[in-house]
């Protein structure tokens, strides 16, 4: 485990996750880490470490399938990110984890593709880093002001273009039975399908653009 600083660790409950026992810990998900299309949610996920190992396995994944062609690999760098989230107490946790997905992917497109990183894809992936990794609690589901965390859902259609739809945290989680081992999204029982209640539902757009959206 890796610890910042006794204060952060009794103030704060702030005890990192150790590489070696991140990869173990995904490889129990392996093929979900390897699907760009798999959605991870880190609850705590302080600066990162869980999260940037899921980025690499995502980006190693899409780079077999896409790297030749930069449209196509452009458009599944942005559902890749799409798919990222996580949720921290701490605003600098918050803006090192940011930091640290944007560099990282920024270094393997640049080591690995013999395209330029375009103006529009940066902006696209720090729009949707600002929007899925938030701080708040949890466990509380509220922002540092006492408001709702709230979540993107970035959904691809249509070759190019991409649909924002924002949710509560606490919606999305409104029939998870904590303590069992099923989630009741989705049921082929003929129990009723649970469809979380949407805020805002946004025109769809090019994936290059979607930082346009505010």
């Amino acid at each position: 485990m890796q610890v910042k600083s006794k204060k952060r660790v009794q103030e704060h409950g702030e005890v990192l996750t150790n590489e070696r026992e991140v990869k173990a810990m995904l490889d129990l998900v392996k093929d979900h880490t390897y699907n760009k299309n798999s959605t991870f949610l880190e609850p705590a996920c302080g600066n990162g470490n869980f999260l940037i190992e899921v980025l690499t396995r995502k980006l190693d994944a899409i780079f077999e399938e896409s790297s030749k062609e930069q449209k196509l690999l452009d458009r599944n760098v942005v559902i890749v990110f799409s798919s990222i989230y996580g949720v921290d107490l701490l605003a600098d946790n918050i803006q090192e984890c940011k930091e640290r997905l944007f560099k990282f992917f920024a270094e393997f497109y640049k080591t690995k593709c013999k395209f330029e990183l375009s103006e529009e894809l940066k902006k696209s992936i720090l729009f949707i880093l600002d929007k899925n990794i938030q701080q708040g609690d949890a466990l509380a589901m509220t922002n540092p002001n006492g408001e709702p965390i709230i979540f993107a859902e970035w959904k691809p259609i249509n070759g190019n273009k991409m649909i924002r739809t924002d949710y509560s945290y606490a919606e999305l989680l409104s029939n998870v039975e904590f303590g069992k081992n099923e989630v009741n999204l989705f049921s082929d029982t003929g129990k009723p399908v649970f469809t979380p209640k949407f805020i805002k539902k946004f025109n769809e757009m090019h994936y290059l653009k979607i930082w346009k959206y505010e």
